[in-house]
């Protein structure tokens, strides 16, 4: 069994950073096989940015060159550093493992429940 446990949320002018943080236990074979995910009141969860098989970094086009993550194997965490934010980036922020990857694409669809999130909330 995997443990996805987010953290690292909170509230932000437009403009600023955060760095999410995921940490993963359990049975996990890469850091990079973690995404993470976003949701906002009334809308579906959408991917955020995740790793395809070939280990390549991959955005939505909303946050493509803002955004980047990145992994840690010796901490089993991963990370979603976060800037130049908008409030239209406010949302919660998951992580989980997608049902699949390719060598370009990261699917929307994942393994396991969702845990409780983190709220990115960008304001002024």
């Amino acid at each position: 069994q995997v443990q996805l446990v987010e953290s690292g949320g909170g509230l932000v002018q437009p403009g600023g950073s955060l760095r999410l943080s995921c940490a993963a236990s359990g049975s996990i074979r890469s850091i990079q096989t973690v995404a993470w995910y976003r949701q906002t009141p009334g809308k579906q969860r959408e991917l955020v940015a995740g790793f395809t098989t070939a280990g390549i970094p991959t955005y939505s086009d909303s946050v493509k060159g803002r955004f980047t993550i990145s992994g840690d194997n010796v901490k089993n965490t991963v990370y979603l550093q976060m800037n130049s934010l908008k409030p239209e980036d406010t949302a919660v922020y998951y992580c989980n493992i997608p049902i699949f990857r390719t060598g370009l694409t990261v699917s929307n669809t994942v393994r396991f429940d969702w845990g409780q999130g983190t709220q990115v909330t960008v304001s002024s």
